[in-house]
């Protein structure tokens, strides 16, 4: 066994692994990566990204670029324009990210799974009243960014960017392990709530950006500021901003995920499980 395969079998088990990655102090050490991560030095750079290989299956043969300034420049990379097919069927709701398909299927009234028998209410997540009404027994989807996968997210489908909200919260890292040991774990993180309005038929979906540990901010392409812990600006942005469907919305500063909710009529598509891989631009759901 390879010396990087001894060190991804120690940190793979559980207790290791929830240990390292949230029995620590959760904002001290992603203000430290937000600092760190944008270094602009050859060495550090280079050490940082060797180390992240050593942890992460990182392929960077589709980022526009070919060199990076700092860590933090690896982190936003930007694709090759042809990277990611959107499919452009009216039917299709496409995938707004890269990620791993985790608990997802028909909302149980207005209360979901983030893992098998830890349930949470679309109420503590959202903090909408008009949300959890509109996505009652409706259809999601959880969809995690591992920390090598690209980070952007775009929109699902054509229409506009109805309103933000923003709710601000912890940092709980968001992989299994953590998932099914802490309860409500989405409903405690910070995270933005993203409105769409669908055209042509006025169907509201919502994504649900969750920061995790080691996530400096959540960038909208509609706002100026980044959502943070330095944020103090309102928690609700009306945008009326028209998206076109594969435009991109924004980025994570590292990975974490996207809840998908919308409502009921909605179904997942076919190939669509816990567990399973999907790109930016593949399909998700279909229409009504």
């Amino acid at each position: 066994m390879t010396v990087k395969a001894q060190i991804l079998k120690i940190f793979e088990q559980e207790d290791v692994n929830f240990l390292l990655t949230n029995r620590i102090p959760r904002r001290l050490a992603t203000q430290f990566i937000g600092w760190f991560s944008r270094i602009e030095q050859p060495l550090v750079r280079d050490l940082s990204l060797a180390a992240w290989r050593l942890f992460a299956d990182l392929d960077l043969s589709e980022a526009k670029k070919e060199q990076f300034n700092s860590l933090h420049d690896c982190f936003i990379r930007e694709l090759k324009d042809s990277a990611r097919p959107i499919d452009q069927r009216g039917q299709i709701l496409v995938s707004p990210c890269d990620a791993i398909v985790g608990a997802c299927g028909k909302v149980a009234g207005t209360e979901v799974y983030q893992a098998k028998g830890f349930p949470y209410a679309l109420r503590d997540l959202l903090c909408d009243e008009e949300l959890v009404e509109a996505y009652r027994d409706g259809c999601y989807a959880t969809l995690r960014l591992k920390s090598s996968m690209y980070h952007h997210f775009h929109a699902p489908y054509e229409g506009r960017i109805e309103r933000v909200r923003y709710i601000s919260g912890d940092t709980w890292n968001v992989n299994p392990i953590a998932l099914k040991r802490i309860e409500r774990l989405f409903c405690k993180n910070e995270r933005a709530a993203l409105t769409l309005r669908l055209a042509p038929n006025s169907q509201m979906v919502t994504l649900v950006a969750v920061a995790a540990i080691l996530v400096a901010s959540i960038r909208l392409r509609c706002l100026a500021d980044a959502f943070n812990r330095n944020y103090r600006g309102r928690s609700i942005i009306d945008c009326e901003r028209p998206v076109r469907k594969g435009e991109e919305l924004g980025w994570f500063e590292h990975g974490s995920t996207i809840v998908v909710f919308a409502p009921d009529g909605f179904a997942l598509c076919e190939h669509i499980g816990d567990g399973a891989a999907i790109r930016v631009g593949e399909p998700l759901m279909r229409l009504p």
